[in-house]
């Protein structure tokens, strides 16, 4: 089974695997966001930030490599009231805008380093200048927890490897620490993540 099917798999049926509600830490941005802004949600499964940021008046795309994750992000947002594009692709062999978003959500989104590296670079490109940057990820300390992430420990992320990916971006938050999740089924508990906000010059 391809990764894809895999999570289409898991996104079939009933209920929100991470829930309804937006990620805590892109919800804390709210004070950012200006009704127009362009945004894009990178690995946004069921839709709940991308449907989030759309309530806000911001024009979202959605992107995920799985169809029947996006189908109910688009359930979701009709649901709501709002628009909400999407786009079903591989962000490593995406086609990028350049220049476009005035705020990147990627949450959650992990990847091999070189898929990491290649994603990374791409999103920094498809920022507008003053563009944001908004990321939640599970860090080396989640091993061992069942609060959610990947069994990989590669596919971690780090401060550091924020610091790396994104050294052309403005740091202007880098947070390592517990959390507690409470997204959905799939990511409930304590869980040890990096929080990140930066801005393109």
């Amino acid at each position: 089974m391809s990764d894809a099917a895999a999570w289409d798999a898991r996104y079939t049926g009933g209920g929100f695997a991470f829930g309804e509600a937006p990620n805590r830490y892109l919800e804390a941005q709210a004070a950012r966001l200006q009704p127009g802004m362009r945004a894009l949600a990178i690995g946004d499964g069921e839709g709940r930030n991308g449907v989030w940021l759309a309530e806000r008046g911001l024009d979202v795309t959605a992107v995920d490599w799985s169809a029947a994750g996006l189908a109910k992000a688009r359930a979701l947002a009709a649901a709501r009231g709002v628009a909400l594009h999407t786009m079903v692709a591989d962000l490593t062999r995406w086609d990028w805008p350049a220049s476009r978003f005035d705020l990147l959500a990627w949450i959650f989104v992990h990847l091999p380093p070189e898929d990491r590296a290649t994603v990374a670079a791409d999103a920094v490109a498809a920022l507008a200048p003053n563009g944001l940057l908004v990321l939640e990820a599970f860090t080396p300390a989640q091993e061992g927890r069942r609060s959610g992430g990947p069994r990989d420990p590669e596919l971690l992320w780090s401060g550091a490897l924020v610091r790396q990916h994104f050294a052309g971006l403005e740091l202007l938050e880098c947070l390592e620490g517990t959390v507690l999740l409470d997204e959905g089924p799939k990511h409930q508990g304590h869980a040890e993540v990096v929080r990140a906000l930066l801005r393109k010059p």
